[in-house]
């Protein structure tokens, strides 16, 4: 999709919006649709727009998907997570309407900020502040985007793990389809594991060392991969598009978390995601990577993941 017409969709709409770099190379920061990133190049916007999202409301009983590279709060479900507080999935009011402000800004950076309260599955309450300090490396058919994504807990007594897990979650999603796939180097099986019930053994191909996951749409299902892979790497050969997201390595004091979208009964695995990647059988896929959780979540602590994600035109 053009970048000129999703730029006129936000005005449209009365939506606020701050651009990073150019039209050439850049990003747009969707500031009233969840603080979205959505990557330009050569005037074209890579992430998966949904023109729907930006003309109208997500509510509580239609959530509108609005594409693009979003930060979340993570554990989705479990006894833990933050998209079952009323027994069923949705998204939380909080996160869907929270409005970002543009606190710093430069040619080729900005730092935004939104307050969002939080409601686990415990029913217990988590004011939170999201902040994504954003850079931009344009190239030569590519560009980077350094993203530094935080969550920090502003409540007055500090959270333990048995009450609350939090983590700093990036989603950043595409169209797909047919001749589409994600690949990232992995020399054990067991690094790799299914998020749903439903196996999805059949999409995947071991060869050379590299994991080759299908997203070609024919079966909705989520992976997890764990911390000793380095980078995942998705593939769209109708488009000649290349994405790859390496994520930064945990401070000490924290450990990655079961994100599962698994019903609020269930308590959370030991076993923690640091990439994880979900195909849609509606032709659409994301490429995720997670930050950590420590043992004790204290006040105005940034828990962060910094992921460089480079975007390049084969």
């Amino acid at each position: 999709m053009k970048a000129t017409r999703i730029l006129k969709a936000f005005a449209k709409a009365g939506k606020q919006v701050q651009l990073v770099g150019d039209l050439d190379a850049g990003v747009i920061i969707a500031l009233d649709m969840e603080g979205r990133l959505f990557a330009v190049l050569d005037g074209e916007v890579l992430n998966r727009v949904n023109l729907d999202a930006i003309a109208g409301e997500s509510t509580q009983k239609l959530y509108l998907n609005p594409g693009g590279d979003g930060l979340w709060p993570a554990p989705e479900g479990t006894s833990r997570g933050y998209q079952y507080s009323t027994g069923a999935w949705r998204v939380t009011p909080g996160l869907r309407a929270a409005r970002y402000l543009v606190t710093q800004a430069g040619k080729n950076s900005a730092e935004v900020v939104a307050e969002v309260d939080l409601i686990n599955a415990q029913g217990r309450g988590i004011p939170t502040l999201f902040k994504r300090r954003i850079t931009l490396t344009p190239g030569r058919q590519c560009v980077t985007l350094r993203t530094v994504d935080s969550i920090s807990y502003v409540g007055q007594s500090p959270l333990r793990r048995t009450d609350c897990l939090l983590a700093p979650w990036t989603l950043c999603q595409f169209d797909s389809g047919p001749e589409c796939e994600v690949v990232f180097p992995c020399a054990r099986k067991v690094a790799v594991w299914d998020l749903y019930d439903d196996p999805s053994d059949a999409q995947r191909e071991w060869r050379g060392g590299l994991c080759r996951t299908a997203t070609n749409g024919s079966q909705r299902y989520q992976i997890g991969i764990g911390a000793e892979v380095p980078w995942i790497e998705f593939h769209d050969a109708r488009r000649g598009l290349v994405v790859r997201r390496s994520a930064s390595r945990l401070p000490a004091g924290q450990s990655y978390i079961d994100i599962r979208d698994a019903a609020p009964g269930v308590e959370p695995a030991r076993k923690g995601v640091r990439y994880s990647v979900y195909s849609d059988t509606a032709n659409f896929m994301e490429i995720e990577a997670v930050g950590g959780c420590p043992a004790l979540i204290r006040a105005n602590v940034e828990l962060s993941i910094e992921v460089n994600t480079r975007f390049t035109r084969t």
